[in-house]
């Protein structure tokens, strides 16, 4: 999974009347890369109807993808790629074998180290909120060829921070896009907001 720009937009509990636009905006702003959770009202509806907007070198995935059933269903509808919360290898091997990018969730070293020898792209480390960059430091002590994503706490203030460390991405959801904004629907706002985030990532232009 090729990301350019190394931040993955979470959008949980958006509605489906707001997606496309919010998407549209978020994409004109610099975001690559959009997950939409499975928990998330309609996500499957709102994920197919929008892919035939989504620009070339744009993803559109599904995130909260917990179990096969539910991988089975995200790929059905069209998910660009998927991001797990748990180390699932069913799900990994399934995604791998429909050639669709998977981030796997995983915290424990054996975790990550299992969901990386079952075939997934890259290993999302969750929630890093509980130890911070330093745990992503340590991680990469023994896994340094294993690209992790740092997601859960992720912030403006925290993201340089997650890079130093070796974070190769990070996921985000309010940090990136502003609760207010989002509350508001204030797509100006949420526009700028992305890109402020983006800038402060590693050879992402200011």
């Amino acid at each position: 999974m090729n990301l350019a720009v190394p931040v993955i937009g979470i959008l949980r509990g958006v509605k489906s009347g707001f997606f496309g636009s919010l998407m549209e905006a978020s994409f004109a702003s610099g975001l690559q890369a959009i997950e939409v959770t499975m928990n998330t009202k309609d996500a499957l509806q709102i994920v197919s109807s929008n892919l035939s907007s989504v620009p070339q070198g744009k993803l559109l995935g599904m995130g909260t993808v917990r179990n096969i059933s539910e991988a089975e269903a995200a790929v059905d509808a069209g998910a660009m790629f998927l991001v797990t919360p748990n180390t699932d290898r069913a799900v990994i091997e399934f995604a791998t074998s429909h050639s669709i990018p998977v981030i796997a969730g995983a915290f424990t070293p054996t975790e990550v180290y299992t969901a990386w020898s079952a075939g997934a792209d890259m290993i999302k480390v969750f929630p890093c909120s509980a130890f911070g960059p330093q745990y992503i430091r340590e991680l990469r002590g023994p896994f340094d060829q294993i690209p992790l994503a740092a997601v859960g706490g992720v912030t403006r203030e925290n993201v340089g921070e997650y890079f130093a460390a070796g974070a190769a991405a990070v996921g985000a959801s309010t940090s990136l896009f502003g609760r207010e904004a989002m509350d508001k629907r204030n797509l100006d706002k949420i526009a700028q907001n992305v890109n402020k985030f983006i800038t402060l990532c590693p050879g992402m232009k200011k």
